[in-house]
């Protein structure tokens, strides 16, 4: 008992550069105090006691702003930080040395019975704000980007981000929207789907489809012609007119006029 309650201290220290002393972290941290909480109350539920469970984990929802569902699952060092709004599912498995920022909910998508919340397996982080719903597994080293809405699974070492929540690096390695054709026009018309600071467009998924569509649309219109001019050699398509990227430049100053 004593042990794990060292290295729950311990893994503030680790992970908040705030904290000074074992002291200032017994007294003043809500996420500290909403895991012993909830250490009692999975106790009782795993004894059967389930109304005293659940009425202990209502106390530490009232103390903390955090709720923690007295049938989760949760591992070693796991950090909540700051906390307020926090809610844990009952059917939640949560691994070794995870952190959850305020305003994360591991929550469910139906009504049934069974399986319905998520698993987060060991040293994933959930940024502020973050939905992950459903069930199914966020993979080893994991992160979620403040205010994402996961409803699939995501891989070991993934980074996901957006509304809904898609992929943009994986151990490291930035994963490419568009393929280069795709990336080239873009480029021409000024849009950058993860921003100047890693972060996404919320508009990059139907942008992607815009050009998608495009990039189709060239390919019959070439196709045509080329059909076209086999069968009459006077034939001359009209040329596409080219973008214009400082059309692109006036809107802009138009808008920051």
């Amino acid at each position: 008992m004593f042990a794990r309650l060292k290295d729950d201290i311990q893994s503030v220290f680790d992970r908040d550069p705030a904290a000074r002393s074992w002291f200032e972290v017994i007294l003043n941290y809500p996420g500290l105090h909403a895991i012993l909480f909830h250490r009692l109350s999975h106790r009782l539920w795993g004894w059967n006691l389930k109304v005293l469970a659940r009425w202990v984990s209502q106390l530490a929802r009232w103390f903390t702003g955090i709720e923690i569902h007295p049938g989760a699952k949760v591992g070693r060092r796991f950090f909540i930080d700051h906390g307020m709004g926090v809610v844990i599912g009952e059917t939640a498995e949560i691994g070794d040395d995870v952190t959850v920022y305020q305003g994360v909910t591991l929550g469910g998508t139906s009504w049934s019975k069974g399986k319905r919340h998520p698993t987060l397996e060991n040293g994933v982080i959930v940024g502020a704000g973050a939905k992950v719903l459903g069930p199914f597994n966020v993979g080893k080293n994991a992160r979620i980007g403040s205010n994402a809405v996961v409803t699939k699974e995501v891989p070991e070492g993934a980074t996901v981000v957006g509304i809904p929540g898609r992929i943009v690096r994986q151990h490291g390695e930035k994963v490419t929207l568009f393929n280069d054709q795709q990336k080239e026009m873009a480029q021409k018309i000024g849009f950058d789907a993860y921003g100047g600071a890693e972060m996404p467009d919320i508009t990059a998924h139907a942008i992607k489809a815009l050009l998608d569509h495009v990039q189709a649309q060239d390919a019959r219109i070439n196709n045509m012609c080329g059909a076209l001019q086999k069968m009459d050699k006077s034939f001359k398509p009209n040329e596409a007119p080219e973008i214009n990227c400082d059309d692109f430049a006036s809107i802009e100053e138009a808008d920051q006029s």
